[in-house]
This record gives C-alpha cells, sequence and structure tokens, in this order.
C-alpha cells in the first residue's frame, strides 16, 4: 500500500510550508487525490515536490520545471527529458558564470573604492595633525 501524506506531514517532510505546497499545486505542478475534503498526497507527489524544490534551489523558473516534470509524463524513455535538463542546465551554469563575473570585477571596483577612501582619510588626518 502506498503511503499517503496529508499537506502538514508533506510540507514537515520536505521543510517547507503547507502554504508553498498548496502554490505549486496552484500553479499545476502537483495535483493531489482528494479523500472527502482533505488532500492527500502520493509519493509521486512528494517526488515531484522534491524535484520542484531542488529545481527552484538551482535557479530554474516555474514554467522550466513544469516543462521538464510534463516530459516525464510524456517520455517513459526519458531521452526527452535528459536532452532538455541538459540543455537547460548548460544555459543555468553560461548565467551563473557571467554573474560570477560580474560580481568579481563589481568586488574589484568596491575594494579599489574602499581602498581610496581609506587613503584619502588618512592622508586628511595626517594633514590635521600636522595643521
Amino acid at each position: 500500500m502506498e503511503k499517503i501524506y496529508s499537506v502538514t506531514e508533506l510540507a514537515r517532510d520536505l521543510g517547507v510550508t503547507p502554504r508553498t505546497i498548496r502554490f505549486y499545486e496552484d500553479q499545476g505542478l502537483i495535483s493531489p487525490q482528494r479523500a472527502g475534503n482533505t488532500r492527500v498526497y502520493s509519493y509521486r507527489d512528494r517526488a515531484r515536490m522534491i524535484l520542484i524544490l531542488r529545481g527552484k534551489r538551482l535557479g530554474f523558473t516555474l514554467r522550466d520545471i513544469k516543462e521538464f516534470l510534463d516530459l516525464y509524463v510524456v517520455d517513459t524513455t526519458q531521452v526527452e527529458q535528459l536532452q532538455l535538463l541538459s540543455i537547460k542546465v548548460k544555459s543555468r551554469i553560461d548565467l551563473l558564470e557571467d554573474q560570477r563575473r560580474a560580481v568579481e570585477q563589481t568586488l574589484m571596483e568596491l575594494r579599489d573604492i574602499e581602498q581610496m577612501t581609506s587613503d584619502a582619510l588618512a592622508a586628511k588626518q595626517r594633514q590635521s595633525r600636522t595643521a
């Protein structure tokens, strides 16, 4: 028999809030069953949530994640899914490398400004002592 989770159990298990799970449900990324008025989440929903959370942590958009998850249903061989994942991952790496270079450049400029400011303050302090 397959384990089922309430929204509270699933949230606690994944370290997120019930609201987060409901958000992804509203976005159509997971679709729990109903037991009366209560939502119940399957192992499949849990696995999809793990992939969603990993995708968000890695910086993928909800659209990218949905596209990726939809391929699980369409392509049982997972060839298309792996090809798409490879393309998306390479693109994300390129973007992050660009951002890293921009951050490094900004840090160098800020350090230069910090040094110039410190030098100017030291010069002013020396002037005021000799005056």
